[in-house]
């Protein structure tokens, strides 16, 4: 039996083959006519008709695997004799630049991959990362820490529509911290490293719930909640009263888009009585007033008075007779 079943394998050939992609965003970087290019060359020509032993799938899979979008594959044949094909894509969590101007993914296991042709992934950005042509270990350990950061970023939609990037600062040998430029915003933000990364957005989350609503974001261009249980913030000399108003609305427009978020995400149907939807930009501010100040060119006009010092002529009477 087991020589007529071999016998009956060597004379079966392929139907047909089927391809199917995964990603967790469905961002497929890679496409299943490249795949069926990889196959092809693989198999030295078109899979379809080929004899059932004369394709090789552990190698087939070990070729697609080497491709660095790939995170894993597999393939085999159903009862049909169809070569079933399915390829895991890497998911990329944050686009990096190196101080000399390169750019680059890396996935969830921080490994690097090459920017795409066919499209651009939504991640959360980092900049002044060191160009090195080796991955040492310092820059696994730095990559590791850009993970932990990019990973809360994208699970928190307040965080994920406002942090507009993350800059790397070199503080000394194998040191490194972290500052967020936010998009919404005249300031930036000192997050130290990324230990207790939820924590610190939870009390700069605070500050703009508390503070931003009485202050605006112009008198404190600088913010550090590097440290447990405070923020501290920089005042500037000057702001602009328009600018901190419009900043404010727009901070205000992003809580209100969250928090509308997480009622559509735990399904509710009634919205609170203190939710509001959220209003259109505007640039003109009812409650701000001008005043015309006086034209200092114009002459003033003179404005007779009397001098109360000044005693009054005395009135003769002219007598009679």
């Amino acid at each position: 039996m087991l020589l007529a079943a071999i016998g009956r394998k060597k004379k079966e050939i392929c139907n047909n083959y089927e391809i199917t992609i995964k990603g967790a965003q469905n961002n497929f970087f890679i496409d299943k006519k490249s795949i069926s290019k990889l196959l092809a060359a693989a198999c030295g020509g078109e899979i379809k008709g080929q004899h059932l032993t004369e394709i090789k799938m552990r190698k087939l899979e070990e070729l697609l695997e080497d491709n660095e979008w790939v995170q894993n594959a597999e393939i085999w044949f159903d009862n049909k004799n169809i070569l079933k094909v399915i390829v895991t894509e890497r998911e990329p969590i944050a686009r990096i630049f190196t101080t000399a101007g390169r750019s680059f993914y890396i996935d969830s296991t921080t490994k690097k991959m090459s920017l795409s042709d066919k499209m651009s992934a939504r991640v959360p950005v980092f900049t002044n990362f060191p160009e090195k042509k080796l991955w040492t270990g310092n820059d696994s350990a730095l990559a590791h820490d850009i993970k932990t950061i990019s990973l809360f970023i994208q699970q928190n939609s307040f965080w994920n529509s406002q942090v507009s990037q993350v800059d790397i600062i070199n503080c000394g040998f194998n040191c490194w911290q972290f500052e967020m430029v936010p998009l919404v915003g005249n300031h930036t933000v000192r997050l130290g490293n990324a230990d207790n990364i939820e924590e610190k957005f939870d009390r700069l989350f605070t500050f703009y719930k508390q503070v931003l609503s009485k202050t605006g974001f112009d008198k404190y261009p600088v913010l550090d909640v590097q440290f447990n249980g405070q923020i501290i913030g920089v005042k500037e000399k000057s702001a602009s009263k328009i600018d901190s108003i419009q900043l404010r609305r727009n901070v205000e427009k992003l809580l209100q888009q969250s928090r509308a978020a997480q009622y559509d995400s735990i399904g509710a149907i009634n919205p609170p009585r203190n939710y509001t939807p959220v209003a259109p930009d505007s640039t003109a501010d009812e409650n701000i007033r001008t005043t015309t100040t006086p034209d200092m060119n114009k002459r003033p006009v003179p404005v007779k008075t009397t001098n109360p010092t000044t005693k009054p002529k005395a009135v003769m009477k002219k007598k009679r007779g």
